[in-house]
């Protein structure tokens, strides 16, 4: 392997850029119109406009991305994540055109990426799995009487989806009959498919994801579990590694769950299987076949470049890790920076005048901002993570506080308040959360802050 192109943008794409700069690889960004001056394109070795803004004609398209691949002449494609980091389409064509594709193979993916394959497989592996359908639903009927047998409140999900699309809670027969045909509709729209699937619905647990790691010869690790709990509309922003909840036969447990899995499909390169956790139970959600937003935060942990070793798996070395259970050294928390209001959450692109970012111990930043970048109206909100690490939670915690504050980003408007608003709460300081914590807090907020109309203004 010589050279990859990065078929991505954004804070991930400079990361395999770095990654492949300090292993000698050359790099080839891919860009659409709106990204032409976007720092990923600044960074590589060559750079190559694939299309026009949206992301269909450009970052979707594998035929634009097979063109560039052959003007450039590269030997490797790194997928990030989003985009076409999941699709076995993608990866099939990779390996008919010879090109190495930096993930596991589009048979892993196909199994495993779909979530109703992946709930068969963890049955058959013995892995705990929530109340729910066997297979995909084909009515509103056929979710009812599952409903019926396991009790509401439940779930309704895309068999092929993730990041919170293609999910409808009901509470009653009546609510099912009508959310199931908008989760069909909302899966179709997002993935092409509308099957869709249905699980007990949990009404306070943990969101807990195991990083798998395996090469080409048999070696596979867990290196440990993180806590993604804190989410708003199933969108993680806040992550955190090892997790506050968890004892540490619980951790053993979990990975052992996900490790059970992973050997069961062949599994190759890096993976996160993901769980939810109440009242000391495991239950399996999903597997994501790539590399995780949250990756920095077990990177911290485990003293691994991650992408580094993936891009190395890839091009067939072994893995040289010990052996032995993964010991955490220290803890790590990340937060997801959004160009976004802090207080409705409505996106907020525009030119970012002035960008300064944290430093000091303990403080990493990831991310593609610079003093006059332009953030395009086109792609996910998140401009930068902030990830801090430190000997003990608390320091870690004080740390990030510390970071928050140092940030200045002008020019548009972000959730750096937010975040602080949630650092601060006395839950998060004791670690007592669920993945309802945050829709809680913005409502509680929301309570203590309203005030009584003022009519004289009307006068």
């Amino acid at each position: 392997m010589r050279k990859v192109l990065i078929a991505n943008r954004g804070e991930i794409a400079i990361r395999v850029i770095r990654a492949c700069q300090e292993l000698g690889l050359r790099s080839v960004a891919v860009h659409s119109t709106a990204d032409r001056d976007s720092l990923h394109a600044k960074l590589a070795d060559e750079s190559i406009c694939i299309g026009p803004a949206p992301s269909t004609d450009s970052y979707l398209s594998i035929p634009k991305i097979m063109s560039a691949v052959e003007l450039a002449g590269v030997d490797a494609i790194h997928p990030g994540y989003g985009f076409l980091a999941e699709s076995a389409e993608f990866a099939r064509v990779c390996d008919r055109y010879g090109i190495t594709f930096i993930g596991p193979t589009a048979e892993q993916m196909a199994t495993l990426g779909n979530k109703v394959k992946a709930r068969e497989l963890a049955k058959k592996c013995k892995v705990p799995l929530l109340p729910g359908s066997v297979g995909t639903l084909t009515s509103a009927i056929c979710a009812e009487r599952i409903a019926k047998e396991i009790g509401f409140p439940v779930i309704v999900k895309a068999a092929n989806g993730g990041g919170g699309r293609g999910m409808k809670i009901a509470h009653s027969r009546e609510e099912l009959r009508h959310v199931f045909p908008m989760a069909q509709r909302e899966a179709l729209v997002s993935f092409g498919s509308s099957d869709c699937y249905l699980e007990r619905y949990l009404k306070g647990p943990r969101h807990i994801e195991v990083q798998l790691i395996a090469d080409q010869h048999g070696n596979m690790h867990a290196l440990g579990e993180r806590d993604c709990s804190l989410q708003r509309r199933h969108q993680k922003i806040i992550e955190e590694a090892p997790s506050p909840a968890l004892s540490a036969s619980e951790r053993e447990q979990v990975c052992n769950y996900a490790l059970k899995l992973a050997k069961a499909s062949g599994y190759q390169s890096l993976g996160t299987v993901e769980f939810l956790y109440e009242a000391g139970q495991f239950y399996f959600m999903e597997v994501n076949t790539r590399v995780q937003v949250e990756h920095p935060v077990t990177e911290e942990i485990a003293k691994i470049d991650l992408v580094k070793e993936q891009i190395k798996i890839a091009d067939s070395h072994q893995l040289n890790l010990d052996k032995g259970p993964f010991k955490a050294q220290g803890h790590a928390l990340e937060c997801r920076i959004n160009a976004e209001d802090p207080d409705t959450f409505a996106p907020w692109p525009g030119l970012v005048t002035e960008f300064y970012q944290p430093g000091g111990p303990g403080v990493r930043v990831d991310s593609m901002l610079f003093s006059g970048y332009r953030v395009p109206s086109h792609y996910d909100s998140m401009v930068a993570k902030i990830i801090t690490v430190g000997s003990n939670r608390s320091e870690c915690v004080a740390r990030m506080r510390r970071a928050l504050k140092e940030t200045k980003i002008d020019g548009i408007r972000t959730n750096l308040a937010f975040h602080l608003r949630i650092l601060e709460d006395q839950d998060f300081v004791a670690g007592n959360f669920s993945t309802h914590f945050v829709g809680q807090f913005i409502a509680k907020r929301s309570c203590e802050t309203a005030r009584p109309l003022d009519r004289s203004s009307f006068a």
